[in-house]
């Protein structure tokens, strides 16, 4: 479905300068109204003696109204950002806004992906992709005035904080021409469902940029104590660290593997797990001095014998 509303219906509502929403198409015009429903392909405005359907295709920003005036959150101490209005779009259109967040990460011994988490250049990848590595690099694509990207290789990359138990990396990121970089939201409360589509970005096996969708097939899979979200959407070596996205662009996943035996089995990081690592990421700083620093959980050794150890048991058999 595409827009169909008349030049003299645009004009009117501009110049009257209605309080509330303001859609902005991509051809630059304005749209003011309320915006009583959404969905991943259309949104519907009132405004005012009609309500108009209008196609995401052709929308480039929505400005809700909100009482404090501010859509985003951003706690120093966290360095992520969370958004309230964010639109709901289909995955190819939200592709192309989060795509040039979506990093790639270059060891000697191999590659995977990552997201910018803020304009300042801290990104999250996994442990596993820089472990033993200290040369690192990261391949950024950079937004152009004509609206092309530019694949750029960025040296100047410091490892911040690494938390092996959760596969987990921050990363800092120096922007060669020193602007912000493009960044995504993490997502702001965990909503996630059963079915729900999402879709990820990353480099498997070195093919840049590439992007695959499925769904959530459970949000609650357990694994040595954690607890993972379950997607059929391709993953392959080489998406490790990279995004898991809604239909909102919001990261609700890091991708962390996938069961290589089986068809759609892949596995992605919960985004609150993510939050809580950056949020106490001086426990998890990274020494260069001494690489090995940190907390390694080690798994515990079998057992050699089956039943009760004697040590817990007194003369009358009761276990204390």
């Amino acid at each position: 479905m595409h827009l169909k509303v008349s030049v003299f219906t645009v004009s009117l509502f501009i110049t009257a300068q209605l309080l509330g929403d303001t859609v902005v198409l991509k051809s630059g015009t304005e749209i003011k109204g309320d915006v009583i429903k959404q969905s991943a392909t259309h949104l519907w405005i009132d405004i005012g003696h009609d309500v108009i359907p209008i196609d995401m295709v052709q929308v480039d920003q929505l400005e809700l109204e909100i009482d404090d005036g501010n859509d985003t959150n951003k706690e120093q101490s966290t360095l992520y950002k969370t958004s309230d209005s964010l639109l709901e779009r289909i995955p190819q259109s939200q592709a192309e806004i989060v795509g040039p967040s979506v990093i790639k990460v270059s060891t000697p011994g191999g590659l995977g992906s990552g997201v910018m988490i803020n304009e300042e250049g801290f990104a999250i990848t996994n442990a596993h992709v820089i472990q033993g590595e200290t040369d690192l690099e990261v391949t950024v694509w950079l937004p152009q005035s004509d609206g092309s990207l530019q694949r750029t290789t960025i040296e100047e990359v410091e490892i911040i904080a690494i938390n092996n138990h959760l596969d987990l990396a921050l990363l800092r990121i120096t922007h060669p021409e020193n602007v912000s970089f493009d960044f995504s939201f993490l997502e702001k409360a965990e909503s996630i469902a059963v079915g729900q589509p999402v879709f990820a970005i990353g480099n498997p096996l070195g093919f840049e940029r590439s992007m695959s969708q499925g769904v959530v097939s459970t949000k609650q899979r357990s694994f040595d104590g954690l607890t993972y979200i379950q997607t059929d959407t391709a993953v392959n070596p080489g998406n490790s660290g990279g995004p898991l996205f809604n239909t909102k662009g919001e990261v609700v996943g890091i991708t962390n593997m996938g069961i290589m035996a089986a068809e759609s089995l892949n596995f992605a990081i919960p985004t609150r797990y993510v939050k809580d690592f950056i949020s106490n990421r001086e426990a998890f700083a990274y020494d260069s001095k001494n690489p090995n620093s940190g907390h390694n959980y080690h798994k515990p050794p079998h057992r050699i014998k089956q039943g009760i150890s004697p040590v817990l048991q007194d003369g009358t058999g009761e276990v204390h």
